[in-house]
């Protein structure tokens, strides 16, 4: 990946909707070599997809909290299940195998307390092999980015 390369995903990362012709004289290329390129970063992987910014407020969905999970084995038969088992929660906007003394970090958006808690209880603490769960809710988002660092 060069400098090019880079602009190219910067600014797909402010605006994913933008016209190949647009993107193309924004990053200081012509319409064909931009067009390679991008299907190029496709292709490799590097651009995975696209999708639209939602705020989650506007749609009943203010309520974000992270669970730290502590798992009974932490051999990765039991990673692999639980992420296998948490794959199917739409409630869970991300999970995180971390280091320290919890294994696992999700991060879950639900419409308030009773769905978080209905989420827990017929969700969550039905999965095999969790030893250990703590709930932190946010209060607010105080940054938020989707362009990556370092893309200058």
């Amino acid at each position: 990946m060069d400098a090019i390369d880079r602009r190219i995903i910067k600014v797909l990362q402010i605006d994913g909707r933008m016209k190949i012709a647009e993107l193309a004289e924004t990053v200081g290329l012509s319409a064909t070599p931009c067009a390679r390129r991008l299907e190029r970063l496709h292709k490799d992987g590097v651009i995975t997809g696209y999708s639209a910014r939602v705020d989650a407020q506007k749609l009943d969905l203010p309520v974000t909290v992270f669970v730290s999970v502590e798992l009974e084995q932490q051999a990765s038969g039991g990673v692999d299940a639980f992420e296998r088992a948490i794959r199917a929660f739409d409630e869970v906007m991300e999970c995180h195998l971390m280091t320290g003394s919890r294994d696992i970090l999700l991060r879950i958006v639900v419409a308030d307390l009773n769905a978080f808690d209905r989420f827990l209880e017929n969700r969550l603490m039905r999965v095999p092999g969790i030893r250990n769960m703590r709930s932190n809710f946010a209060l607010r988002t105080m940054v938020r980015r989707d362009v990556l660092p370092g893309l200058d």
